[in-house]
């Protein structure tokens, strides 16, 4: 532990490491999330493996198993911790696991859209609207989603009360799965 200016700072691997072993879930994945965001796409792997390396080497051995299987389901490409609650929730549902941020291209290879979380193999995708990000944005995510329909995917919609409870979410990404041919 270093000291700077009469406070005590802990290295963010050692820090994440006790976030993820003895917080809640939410908090340990949103925090893994925004702490591999801070890190290049190539420096990912040796951070994820030096806070893999601090949980396992945890003086207390509670929290060890919640606390790898959180580090394992973050991807640091959340865009916000409501996003990362919902990629945890996903995985609680038992879902295939989404892709991230996957970006939709023009026949040109230009990038036209994001998703939050997408299937693409089966072209379902699921946006989550924050109140800040999508405040009066209505009449442009209308116009969004139906062109994505018109691409051949599926776009459902989730808020803040689907992070609630996701029951209404679970089964909606369900019947987009089973009207792609996948059995849910």
């Amino acid at each position: 532990m270093l000291e700077l200016h009469g406070l005590h700072l802990l290295a963010l691997d050692v820090a994440l490491a006790e976030v993820l072993c003895r917080g809640s879930r939410r908090a340990g994945i949103a925090c893994a999330d925004q702490a591999l965001a801070l890190h290049s796409k190539q420096e990912r792997a040796e951070f994820r493996a030096w806070t893999e390396h601090r949980i396992r080497s945890r003086p207390d051995s509670r929290g060890r198993r919640q606390g790898l299987a959180l580090l394992d389901q973050a991807t640091g490409l959340a865009e916000s911790p409501a996003e990362s609650w919902m990629l945890l929730a996903l995985a609680d549902a038992g879902l295939p696991v989404p892709v991230p941020q996957f970006t939709i291209f023009d026949l040109a290879g230009n990038e036209i859209y994001r998703l939050d979380f997408a299937w693409p193999e089966l072209r379902v995708a699921v946006e989550y609207d924050g109140y800040v990000a999508h405040e009066g944005r209505q009449g442009y995510d209308t116009a969004r989603d139906e062109d994505l329909r018109r691409r051949g995917w599926t776009v459902i919609r989730a808020d803040a009360d689907d992070l609630r409870e996701p029951a209404r979410l679970i089964a909606a990404i369900n019947s987009a799965f089973r009207a792609r041919g996948l059995a849910a």
